[in-house]
């Protein structure tokens, strides 16, 4: 079955999900985020077909997300986030901040994130690039931008 392309639509979301709006993929992300940089290290823990799996991280390859280094003299290969994947686990950590509030239940999140530059156990939080006040959807205002296509 043929997936649905996002890549023309006039919207950044769209675009986005092109490239990770199937559930595998923030999954790999995340996986390769935290050091399984192997295919069989991140099928072992997603449990996921080879078939799929293989699909998936060429996509992810040839979307400049990821990138495959070889590690020995058969055809293997550990794959690491490039820049544009870097940052989409931003985005990632930002879900996980909205899973951990809604959906983590009395246990509680699953995994803490402790910031490098104060040592201390935090959460993402969107702010203003210029302020530095929150930002969440009500403080904003949405105007059109220069690749819209109503310009």
């Amino acid at each position: 079955m043929q997936r649905t392309q996002f890549t023309e639509m006039a919207c950044s979301i769209a675009r986005t999900l092109d490239v990770i709006g199937e559930p595998w993929s923030p999954l790999i992300l995340r996986d390769v985020w935290v050091g399984m940089s192997r295919f069989d290290q991140i099928q072992a823990d997603l449990g996921i077909s080879r078939k799929v799996l293989t699909e998936r991280l060429n996509h992810l390859v040839d979307q400049g997300v990821l990138d495959r280094r070889p590690y020995d003299q058969r055809p293997r290969y550990e794959y690491h986030l490039t820049e544009k994947g870097a940052e989409l686990v931003d985005m990632l950590m930002v879900m996980t901040r909205w899973g951990d509030k809604w959906l983590a239940g009395e246990a509680g999140p699953p995994v803490l994130y402790r910031h490098h530059a104060c040592g201390e156990i935090s959460h993402v939080d969107l702010r203003c690039a210029h302020c530095g006040e929150p930002m969440h959807a009500g403080d904003v205002d949405l105007l059109e931008g220069p690749g819209s296509q109503g310009s």
